[in-house]
């Protein structure tokens, strides 16, 4: 939710008055502020990563594995039912 305007007015006096009283206070504050932001941000660009990840297409090793298997699997089921044929034929014959 925004701050309205008096609320940010009201902020920024305080904040100019915490610097002019103690400085090194301030300093440590927006240190503070400067790696909770970075850590934020660093959250962000992980989660982003692992969604993009997941939504990616097969890598390429992926698809020729699997196209691999399905020729190696169509030329089994061919041999099988060449060597059935034959078995039948060679029932037939006798």
């Amino acid at each position: 939710m925004a701050w309205s305007q008096d609320e940010e007015r009201a902020l920024a006096q305080i904040e100019r008055h915490l610097v002019d009283d103690d400085p090194r206070l301030a300093a440590r504050l927006e240190s503070f502020n400067e790696r909770v932001q970075r850590k934020e941000d660093g959250a962000r660009k992980r989660e982003s990563r692992d969604a993009r990840r997941r939504l990616r297409r097969p890598r390429r090793s992926t698809v020729i594995i699997m196209v691999s298997w399905l020729v190696i699997a169509t030329l089994i089921a061919t041999l099988l039912v060449m060597a059935l044929r034959q078995g039948a034929a060679a029932a037939l014959a006798l």
